[in-house]
């Protein structure tokens, strides 16, 4: 598996202090930030393609994923995710059970942001037959077994998402949240439990044995290429994302809350199809990528090597080091590239593991490009510090969001091709 460790490349720009020879007199006065009669070029080759990531963590993220979209590019993409719930208060007292009469029951999932088109898509949620683990790792691919049977009654499962427009619930106007209709027999059986002298309220240890969670996922057959979105949620520590069971006693409206929050061990499920896109063909021949190339939260890094760095002069002090990746973006199009880039390395050739190069490169909207600060990066090559594998670009959210970037190649037939322009000094 591929992950970033932590090694914070940064200390590499050190070596022009610790190592002195006859041959470095007068470097420590030049500075980095002071041109001189600095050199400027722009003449590199650039090598573009695109690499599978293995697997990634989920589990207990920020927010989950829920959703699917079909993109031209890429394929389909569906995410899911897998939750467990706590009581709200231990050993709740329902009274005469025999006298509820249960209005309704609802999911309720407060948004965070969404990536794609807001159209309509079919929810459904299970109950899950095997319990999950704070102490278990987790992975896109991870799975439960569930029990049979789609808890979102006949025909409501079909909503239009509203990321954007407050919800409003019994009179108040709260934060937008998507709320899923759960069939009132599982409420039902849920309180009865209270009853049953099994002591499955008096903890959430017993709880969580009795119930052992949802997977709440979409089912889009229908789905159309352009089409769909996946959203994203906060159910960690969030009173407004809750399994909520409304009934009424004596003719008392009433409701009571089961939560999720940090101490609910969750993880997200992802599901891509690239058969037959732009995308599989750069996967398949790595030379395309030259024309286009890719990166896919969760799925897919850009790799941008560069050659030509191998035969820069060891005396040289890197005053700026611009690499510009232009994309392939209209304005309005619903699958818009992120606001940033995240840039990582393997330091060494043999190196199995990409370190994060804390470097994160911003997407200038009126020029349609991401650009990205390799001075550090650049300098450690010389120096000898680290290998010229070449660097790996992905959407910085790469484990909380379901963007995508399409890039220009070198070999482009648009106008704006990548560009690493190096300014130096000789010493």
């Amino acid at each position: 598996m591929r992950s970033f460790s932590s090694i914070l490349l940064g200390l590499l720009i050190f070596f022009v202090s610790c190592q002195k020879n006859k041959h470095e007199i007068g470097k420590p006065a030049i500075d980095q930030d002071q041109l001189l009669n600095g050199i400027t070029t722009d003449t590199f080759d650039l090598i573009t393609y695109t690499i599978d990531e293995d697997s990634a963590i989920t589990d207990n993220m920020a927010n989950v994923l829920l959703g699917s979209y079909i993109d031209p590019k890429f394929g389909k993409v569906s995410a899911s995710f897998y939750t467990e719930f706590r009581l709200k208060s231990l050993t709740p007292n329902f009274g005469d059970l025999g006298t509820i009469v249960y209005d309704s029951c609802v999911l309720a999932l407060q948004y965070v942001g969404y990536y794609g088109d807001v159209s309509p898509q079919n929810f459904e949620v299970y109950e899950l037959n095997d319990s999950l683990s704070m102490d278990s790792v987790y992975y896109d691919f991870s799975s439960k077994p569930m029990k049979p049977g789609n808890l979102v009654p006949n025909g409501m499962g079909t909503i239009t998402p509203r990321p954007l427009s407050n919800a409003v619930v019994g009179g108040d106007t709260l934060a937008p949240q998507l709320r899923i209709p759960i069939d009132t027999n599982f409420a039902k059986n849920l309180i009865q439990e209270s009853a049953s002298g099994n002591g499955t309220f008096t903890s959430n240890v017993q709880f969580q044995q009795f119930f052992k969670g949802f997977k709440v996922q979409v089912n889009n057959p229908s789905q159309t290429i352009g089409k769909g979105a996946i959203f994203y949620f906060n159910i960690n520590n969030n009173a407004a994302s809750k399994l909520t069971i409304y009934y009424s006693q004596g003719g008392v409206k009433k409701s009571y809350d089961i939560v999720m929050n940090s101490y609910c061990s969750d993880f997200v499920h992802m599901e891509t199809d690239h058969s037959g896109t732009p995308l599989e063909m750069v996967l398949q021949d790595s030379t395309k990528g030259q024309s286009t190339f890719y990166a896919q939260a969760f799925r897919q890094r850009a790799v941008i090597k560069i050659p030509g760095l191998d035969n820069l002069p060891k005396n040289v002090v890197i005053h700026r080091a611009d690499l510009t990746l232009p994309v392939q973006f209209q304005n309005g199009y619903r699958y818009k590239p992120g606001s940033a880039v995240s840039v990582a390395a393997r330091l060494k050739a043999s190196d199995t593991q990409l370190a994060n190069l804390n470097v994160v490169g911003a997407f200038v909207d009126s020029k349609k490009h991401f650009t990205i600060d390799l001075r550090t990066y650049t300098q450690a090559l010389i120096a000898d510090k680290i290998d010229n594998t070449g660097v790996v670009v992905s959407p910085v959210f790469f484990r909380n969001s379901a963007e995508r970037i399409v890039f220009n190649g070198p070999n482009t037939i648009n106008k704006k091709k990548p560009q690493l322009i190096l300014t130096y000094t000789t010493y």
